[in-house]
C-alpha cells in the first residue's frame, strides 16, 4: 500500500541468509606452479545460453590467491558421500598442508586437479573476476565435465555447519 512505512530490521537479511541451505562444492585451481582447493557454498549457474557459472572464493584463503593467477577452475559437486572430502577441503588450509596428498585425484583438463570421489565435476575458463566484498567472484565458461552418478541428494551448507573453517570468512 502506498505511503506505508517500511517494515523489517537491519538484521533482516542476516536472519534470512541464516535459514538458506546452499549446495556445497569443492573448487580446485592450478596457476601453472601451485595447486589449491577449498570447500565453497557461494556458487550458482548464472546463465543458460551461453552457459555460465559463478563461484565466490573467500579472499582470505590460499585457493583465492592461486585462482587469481589461474585461467581455469574445476568445480566438484558434492553429495553426502563426500563428507570426508568436505572436511579435508573445508577444515584445513593449503597454507599448512597439501590437501592433495590426503585424497585421490588426477590431473584433468588444463592440468587442474580433479578429485576422484565426487559424482560430478566440470572445468570452466575464467571469463571475469570481481570483488563481492570479502569474496572474489569468478565467472566461468564451462568447457568440460563429467557426471559419474545421480545427483539426487546434494551436500548442503547445513550438513557441514559443524566443520571448523580453515580460514575465517
Amino acid at each position: 500500500m502506498a505511503g506505508t512505512p517500511l517494515e523489517g530490521s537491519a538484521d533482516g537479511f542476516a536472519d534470512i541468509a541464516s535459514q538458506l541451505d546452499y549446495p556445497m562444492f569443492i573448487v580446485t585451481a592450478f596457476d601453472g606452479e601451485e595447486r589449491s582447493g577449498c570447500l565453497i557454498g557461494f556458487a550458482t549457474q548464472s546463465a543458460i545460453d551461453p552457459a555460465r557459472f559463478l563461484v565466490a572464493l573467500s579472499n582470505k584463503n590460499r585457493t583465492y590467491r592461486v585462482a587469481s593467477k589461474a585461467k581455469h577452475l574445476a568445480v566438484h559437486v558434492l553429495t553426502p558421500a563426500d563428507r570426508e572430502l568436505a572436511a579435508l577441503f573445508g577444515e584445513h588450509t593449503g597454507d599448512d598442508i597439501d590437501k592433495f596428498d590426503r585424497c585421490s585425484w588426477h590431473e584433468g583438463p588444463h592440468a587442474l586437479p580433479v578429485l576422484d570421489g565426487p559424482r560430478a565435476w566440470f572445468v570452466g575458463r575464467i571469463l571475469e573476476t570481481f570483488t563481492t566484498g570479502d569474496h572474489g567472484g569468478f565467472l566461468l565458461e564451462p568447457e568440460r565435465g563429467e557426471l559419474r552418478g545421480d545427483l539426487d541428494r546434494l551436500m548442503t551448507f547445513k550438513s557441514v555447519g559443524d566443520l571448523d573453517a580453515g580460514h575465517g570468512a
